[in-house]
């Protein structure tokens, strides 16, 4: 295959880490024209020839719903113009927390997003850090699941922290929060929550030692920031040393950030997976650190049809 049958496109949702990811593939993002009608209808058009062509198409569906339905329309416009393959890169898969009925008369939203894109046409997806990994079985076209963990492990084992204690905010965590331990030869804590109300969270226990710790809290997503501060909060009454946080996709949703600048907290890594506004206040406690090389070694791999699983056999243990 010649190198100019992999095209790059990207939705609006996150272009820097877009252009990041394009660079590192050694390809210019692909032209297309995406624009709203007055009346906030969607239309997307490619202005470059793509018939025969690998397409990937690089867009996170975090809120606005319009994120998701954008990848969609991009999808079938990319099948309805003969591309012989579509992948859909979604470096934040949204709706993934909805993964079950939890209670009577719900949607399984992780499954019906993950329908809409197969029927849009999508021959694969390339996503990381999926809030269930088991979210991978709910598509009937193959899934590259990536881990941020490829990029904070090599990061955190630089920065050589002492007496280094990683920490799970609640249960679901427990397998990331074991794989960054392993890796980072620490001791590993985990804090036992409950949430009486969506969004709402009470710590009731911290299981194992926190006192005179390092503390590093794991968690693949922060929305409110309401579990992550409890967290801190009581790993600080707990005598926790310093608390630091690693977080793949920063929703920041209502008051997560004022939350979070206020808290106890040294400083929180978060990924690109989710482009996040210029804050100069935030900037202080809130360090990004890009995913865009992991994207692209796996794009090169997909169109090359190359094993993508070393990628992410840092957590092959999961």
């Amino acid at each position: 295959m010649s190198k100019n049958e992999l095209r790059i496109f990207a939705g609006r949702s996150n272009i820097r880490l877009a252009e990041k990811i394009a660079k590192r593939v050694g390809t210019p993002l692909g032209k297309c024209e995406i624009r709203n009608f007055s009346d906030g209808e969607l239309w997307v058009k490619y202005y470059e020839n793509i018939r025969g062509c690998d397409v990937f198409i690089i867009q996170s569906t975090n809120p606005p719903a319009e994120n998701l339905l954008e990848l969609l329309i991009m999808i079938d416009a990319a099948k309805r113009a003969s591309a012989r393959r579509v992948t859909a890169v979604v470096p934040y898969f949204g709706y993934g927390r909805q993964d079950r009925k939890d209670q009577p008369r719900v949607s399984i939203t992780a499954k019906l997003v993950a329908n809409l894109l197969t029927e849009a046409g999508a021959d694969r997806i390339i996503t990381m850090d999926l809030h269930a990994p088991q979210i991978q079985g709910f598509f009937d076209i193959p899934v590259d699941h990536l881990y941020s963990s490829a990029v904070y492990t090599s990061f955190f084992m630089k920065k050589n922290i002492r007496k280094l204690t990683v920490v799970s905010p609640d249960v679901g965590g427990i397998k990331m929060a074991r794989a960054f331990a392993k890796r980072l030869h620490a001791e590993l804590v985990l804090i036992d929550k409950r949430r009486p109300h969506p969004n709402k969270t009470e710590v009731m226990n911290i299981i194992g030692n926190a006192k005179d710790r390092n503390i590093l809290i794991v968690d693949d997503l922060i929305d409110t920031g309401g579990t992550f501060c409890n967290a801190v909060e009581a790993l600080r009454d707990a005598g926790a040393a310093e608390i630091f946080g690693a977080c793949t996709h920063p929703l920041f949703s209502g008051n997560a950030l004022k939350r979070i600048i206020t808290c106890e907290l040294s400083k929180i890594y978060v990924t690109d997976s989710i482009h996040m506004p210029e804050n100069k206040q935030a900037a202080q406690k809130i360090k990004v650190l890009s995913v865009a090389g992991l994207f692209g070694e796996a794009i090169l791999r997909a169109f090359k049809n190359e094993s993508i699983s070393s990628l992410f056999d840092v957590d092959k243990d999961k």
